[in-house]
């Protein structure tokens, strides 16, 4: 035997337990692997449900926010009313103290002049 034989026989055990190595990993590898699509199947299951709440969640959030914005609108439409007549209620007012305060005044202004009237004949008759 000489030495290359030697050293052929020592490369080929050196092959052969490396092969066994990285068979042996390899089947650790493929079992973490699977393990691993064990454990994104079991998170899969577990999103559906979930995903499923969020789109109904989403939903309903969406449809309350269209009836919050008609309340909304309508709570508008009602204060704008309001508004309106409000302002034709003090428009009313307006007038009615305009329309009565002339005449008011007038009957306020002879009653001053009556009064200065009879207190000028009092003070006459006095004398």
């Amino acid at each position: 035997m000489t030495l290359i034989d030697i050293l052929t026989a020592v490369v080929l055990v050196l092959i052969s337990a490396l092969v066994i190595f990285l068979i042996v990993y390899l089947g650790k590898i493929t079992r973490s692997v699977q393990a691993l699509q064990k454990d994104i199947s079991k998170i899969t299951d577990r999103l559906e449900p979930l995903l499923s709440s969020l789109s109904e969640l989403t939903i309903k959030l969406s449809d309350l926010g269209d009836q919050a914005k008609r309340q909304l609108e309508i709570t508008k439409g009602m204060v704008f009313s309001v508004k309106e007549r409000i302002e034709k209620i003090l428009e009313l007012e307006g007038k009615i103290r305009a329309g009565i305060e002339g005449p008011i005044m007038g009957v306020v202004n002879q009653f001053k002049a009556i009064s200065n009237g009879v207190s000028t004949f009092l003070s006459y008759l006095k004398k």
